[in-house]
């Protein structure tokens, strides 16, 4: 008797919150909508399809027709709809009560869209601990989708993986799919009897083997290369559903609840924390990250039995590696308790969803398809915690404030709250402003980017390298996780890296070529904290610099001031520093967003330099925004400025990304032995608008 076996296809769809609607109408147009007509040409192939709660979002604003073409499929058997967290949030990163909130809002959205529970939750970026399969239980969920690597790391053997384990936590029962990567990796990018003979040497008699192959919906033609492969002259999907079609005989297409029906479970398993292989690696210091790439590649290539012991990083090692993400996490957490302190009322029902927006997960991590490094998603994400932090603290109330461990890493931050901004201060880092939240524009101006090493840095600067020496490159269309592309050539020469963190209000004390004192980046002491102003010194090399920062204003014209106080035991000439870190969505060439002084303007993404007396006056801001800073020393300072640019990868390519300016003020400093001299910046803001309270018309 020949052998017989199933497949499972599971296809995930997402698009982040803050992506820019032409980008998702984009890969509407390539990806989305030629898969459902495939579908529909195709009426004997049955998958399982995720969208996620922001594109389902979309789909129902911009193409209402798609989600009843989505329905009808659905409702005639041939498609299942999964489930999961609404906005696509790593489940572990949050607080439990938020696990549960999202897992069971977008079970009860489904039931409103299609009619149907869905019994299985797609569980983004595949990131798992062993907690995770009370959440998804206890939300109603029967099963998930995981990779081998986790199945491996669960000691599955190889020849094994073709099937569903259960697993528990707390007596709640939870059934695993893993996705084999056998199959992933060659779907779409290999030819479709190639796939028909990959399942044919994994069939057995019995018929009881099931692969699963569980992705993402994009690379189905919004991948670069893609589009021509799956629906030009490539077919690829046609021709896959052809072939899948052909040898039904022996080939089943099934969805996962009808396999759960029809087949038991192969065993029971524990699965460590793990997620897929690239993300473990991704959460690794860059220089290990490299070491672990090539064990990878060695053992695999070698046929080894370690590559099943080999383990990457922990997901939540992001916190460690980037303090953006930290910080960010870390303000979600503040954010979450916020709101659920709340009485209940439509006021807090907007600050949910705010919050639940602003745990979209694609800021709280990088890799290949990480948002960290994308300014305007990072913002929004800002956006979406400023808007239900301001929610939880009511208009006509300040924001919060006080002395605390905000960032969780043993020592205390400094909040400051007013009606119209908030900003935390780290004392033992520079005394620098790590978060500046205005909050009627839900903007966040401090949040720029450190420039740091990637792992992918080197393949870069090889790949440029083979190409300066002649070497041919790969024209094709190819796993993303394997190609090398870039956007520009030269990319390397932007590969600069920076040796603290790009907070604001950092104190630089120069003499000659000589920085003094470590105050960029030393450990300051607090004197004193109020709600709105803090006090700060650090004495080193024969100085003491007291920094205090001040909040004023309203809520739609917060100001913010840092004086200064140098005091030398010694005679010194040298000059003084203050420097901010500013992003205000200028990248690309922004025309929305501007520097403006003396009838001049610039953009953001463009260097610039005046003398004190040229930079009175000087003004960034962006239009589309509503948002406009007035810059203002006492006394008058020169000032230059230049982006701060980075250089990272996605499924595109390599890319320089604008992630915001550095603005530097600077003056003379002549001083006898014991003298001292004072010196001002204030940034006054004027916001045209009141995003609160557009929600509320």
């Amino acid at each position: 008797m020949a052998g017989r076996i199933s497949l499972c296809l599971v296809l995930h769809n997402h698009q982040p919150v803050g992506n820019f609607g032409w980008v998702i109408e984009e890969v509407y147009r390539l990806a989305y909508e030629p898969l459902i007509g495939a579908l529909e040409r195709h009426p004997t192939i049955r998958l399982g399809l995720h969208y996620s709660g922001p594109l389902l979002e979309w789909l129902e604003s911009e193409q209402p027709q798609f989600l009843e073409r989505l329905s009808a499929l659905i409702a005639s058997g041939q498609v299942e709809i999964l489930g999961g967290a609404h906005f696509e949030p790593i489940l572990v990163a949050l607080p439990r009560r938020d696990r549960h909130g999202q897992l069971t809002r977008m079970r009860d959205d489904v039931v409103r869209r299609f009619g149907v529970k869905p019994a299985g939750a797609w569980l983004a970026e595949r990131v798992w601990e062993p907690s995770l399969a009370y959440d998804l239980a206890a939300a109603g969920y029967r099963y998930t989708v995981l990779d081998d690597n986790h199945l491996r790391s669960a000691s599955v053997p190889e020849d094994e993986m073709w099937g569903t384990y259960t697993t528990d936590d707390q007596g709640r029962l939870l059934t695993i799919f893993g996705t084999e990567k056998g199959l992933r990796y060659r779907i779409p990018w290999r030819p479709a009897d190639e796939l028909i003979d990959y399942l044919r040497l994994n069939a057995r008699e019995d018929g009881h083997r099931l692969g699963t192959m569980g992705d993402d919906g994009e690379k189905f033609g919004a991948w670069p290369g893609t589009h021509e492969l799956s629906w030009g002259k490539g077919r690829w999907v046609d021709d896959c559903f052809d072939a899948l079609a052909a040898n039904a005989e022996w080939l089943t297409t099934i969805k996962p609840t009808d396999w759960l029906e029809r087949e038991a479970p192969v065993g029971r398993v524990y699965v460590p924390t793990a997620s897929y292989v690239e993300m473990t690696q991704w959460a690794l210091p860059a220089d290990e990250a490299n070491v672990f790439e090539q064990l990878v590649a060695r053992a695999v290539e070698e046929g080894s039995p370690a590559v099943r012991f080999l383990r990457g990083g922990l997901w939540r090692n992001f916190q460690a590696r980037y303090r953006e993400i930290n910080d960010l996490h870390k303000q979600m957490l503040r954010a979450s308790a916020a709101v659920e302190a709340m009485p209940a009322g439509p006021d807090r029902e907007r600050a949910l969803n705010h919050l639940y927006r602003g745990q979209s997960n694609d800021c709280y991590w990088h890799g290949l398809f990480g948002g960290v490094y994308l300014p305007h998603m990072r913002l929004a994400t800002h956006a979406e915690l400023i808007a239900a932090q301001d929610l939880a603290a009511g208009r006509d109330a300040p924001a919060a404030s006080g002395v605390a461990d905000y960032d969780l890493d043993g020592i205390d931050e400094v909040l400051l709250g007013s009606l119209g901004q908030s900003v935390l201060i780290d004392v033992a880092e520079g005394g620098g402003i790590g978060a500046w939240d205005l909050r009627a524009s839900r903007l966040a101006p401090a949040s720029v980017l450190r420039r740091r090493p990637e792992a992918y840095h080197r393949r870069l600067r090889e790949a440029e390298r083979a190409r300066a020496s002649g070497s041919p490159t790969d024209a094709g269309p190819a796993n993303p996780h394997e190609e090398l592309a870039a956007k520009e050539e030269g990319l390397s020469r932007f590969l600069v890296y920076d040796d603290y963190e790009r907070r604001s209000g950092l104190v630089r004390v120069l003499s000659g070529d000589r920085e003094l004192g470590g105050f960029v980046s030393g450990e300051w002491q607090l004197e004193l904290a109020a709600a709105e102003e803090a006090v700060l010194s650090r004495s080193a090399e024969g100085l003491k610099v007291r920094k205090s920062i001040t909040l004023t204003g309203d809520r739609l014209s917060p100001a913010l001031t840092v004086g200064l106080e140098v005091r030398t035991e010694s005679r010194l000439s040298g000059q003084l520093e203050l420097e901010w870190n500013l992003n205000m969505l200028g990248g690309g060439g922004n025309p929305a967003a501007y520097y403006r002084w003396a009838g001049m303007e610039a953009r953001h993404d463009e260097a610039g330099e005046l003398a004190a007396d040229d930079a009175v006056g000087l003004t960034f801001g962006n239009r589309s925004e509503g948002v406009e800073v007035r810059l203002s020393s006492q006394p008058a300072a020169d000032v230059r400025w230049y982006p701060v640019e980075t250089v990272s990868n996605s499924e595109a390519g390599f890319e320089r990304v604008y992630q915001g300016s550095c603005v530097i003020l600077r003056w003379p400093l002549e001083l006898a032995a014991g003298a001292s001299c004072q010196f001002s910046v204030t940034l006054a803001v004027t916001q045209s608008r009141d995003r609160e309270a557009e929600e509320r018309r």
